[in-house]
């Protein structure tokens, strides 16, 4: 995945004591987006913008909020979360990510 004419927020987004480290950037039209990684844990993610995570790397089990299903997914696949919401994860190897919001 390659984005071009991008403006990176140098300040690191550490959440969950380093659990999971992202970094924000920006493209010229002004869409946000974030990198990071999640490394192996349970946690729950509050969203405040629908966003659609997209792994590059590793594996997880994601659980949306309202639901007791859990869905499995790994590098090359994607989910999507709705705003005002949250999901449950848990990473059994190493995430790398790219996360859209809107």
């Amino acid at each position: 995945m390659t984005f071009e004419n991008v403006t990176l927020d140098p300040q690191a987004n550490i959440y969950f004591d380093g659990a999971c480290v992202s970094h924000t950037f920006f493209l010229a039209d002004g869409t946000r987006k974030s990198a990071g990684v999640i490394f192996p844990a349970s946690l729950t993610f509050g969203t405040a913008a629908p966003e659609v995570m997209e792994l590059n790397a590793g594996a997880c089990r994601i659980r949306l909020a309202g639901s007791e299903d859990w869905q499995e997914y790994a590098a090359g696949q994607s989910f999507s979360v709705p705003g005002d919401s949250s999901f449950d994860i848990e990473v059994t190897e190493t995430l790398g990510y790219v996360c859209h919001y809107g």
